[in-house]
């Protein structure tokens, strides 16, 4: 047998991998920061690799990292699960997916009855948040979220592209009928969600991407999610940027529209993983395939 790093080092850098953060494991762990770091410099020295870049105060997974956290996050995933059967505390049939809260409100919901149509016996329980996949409150099986939030050791399945655009009520614009040019929405005020890290594309980003050098001074209006920011362009408050997947069907319904023509095609906007839990369970599969096919449906 190959010899194994002292499994005292494994939990503090799988909760590390899981969370990319030192605190938030220590926290996890009641444990020091300095103890869990501590553990995982003594790991990466005995398998002479770098498991952690270290940056501002902000730690990220290596490739090597990526590949180990996945293994032992699954190996410790599938001891406990080992004994809790051994228990008698066997795990329900259900599958959990993680969501972002608005993908699940517009763009999940309503397309669950077509799921339970094709897959009568999956009990699949959604759990939506605003925060990403790192900190997840319980094991999912499944996570879906934009692609420039944290993810860990989640292991990916696949990526799904995203357009992004300005929306805003039909009643925010004038008559005319025709098309804003970009320039002319700084003449509106900004819907702006922020969120610390900036993980999702703002006003500034977005102005730079299609091509017109970004305001000095616009009208920004900040929400803390992107819900609160849809749900006050929908108001009448201001122009948001809105994603196709969760605008569609509140464009259909009248009750955002596209001011102007422009927008942010993004491939792999989104990303789907799996989680260690169950990571090969038949119904898990089924869920994922069955995303993969509507998200490129939608494509």
């Amino acid at each position: 047998m190959h010899a194994l790093p002292p499994l005292s080092r494994l939990r503090p850098f799988e909760a590390a991998a899981r969370l990319e953060s030192f605190s938030l494991a220590a926290d996890e762990l009641g444990l020091t920061q300095t103890a869990v770091s501590k553990q995982i410099a003594q790991l990466e020295a005995e398998l002479r690799a770098q498991l952690f870049e270290r940056r501002n105060r902000a730690v990220f997974l290596t490739s090597d990292g990526r590949r180990l956290g996945q293994v032992v996050g699954a190996a410790l995933s599938d001891i406990a699960a080992e004994v809790a059967a051994i228990r008698g505390q066997r795990r329900s049939g259900e599958v959990v997916l993680h969501c972002q809260l608005c993908e699940a409100f517009y763009w999940l919901m309503p397309r669950l009855a077509a799921f339970h149509e094709r897959h009568p016996g999956i009990e699949l329980r959604v759990v939506s948040s605003l925060r990403p996949v790192t900190e997840a409150r319980e094991q999912f099986d499944v996570a879906m979220q934009s692609s420039n939030r944290p993810s860990g050791n989640a292991r990916l399945a696949f990526t799904a592209s995203d357009d992004i655009f300005p929306v805003c009520a039909p009643s925010l614009l004038p008559g005319t009928g025709v098309p804003l040019t970009p320039a002319d929405l700084l003449g509106y005020p900004l819907l702006s969600h922020q969120v610390v890290p900036q993980d999702w594309m703002g006003w500034m980003e977005w102005f730079d991407a299609i091509g017109i050098p970004a305001p000095q001074r616009p009208r920004m209006v900040h929400f803390d999610s992107y819900p609160l920011a849809l749900q006050a362009a929908v108001a009448g408050q201001g122009i948001a940027l809105g994603w196709r997947r969760t605008t569609e069907a509140l464009i259909r319904e009248g009750k955002l529209v596209r001011p102007c023509a422009e927008a942010v095609i993004r491939p792999t906007e989104i990303s789907v993983f799996r989680g260690a839990a169950r990571a090969s369970h038949a119904d898990t599969d089924k869920l994922v395939a069955w995303l993969s096919d509507e998200l490129s449906e939608q494509a």
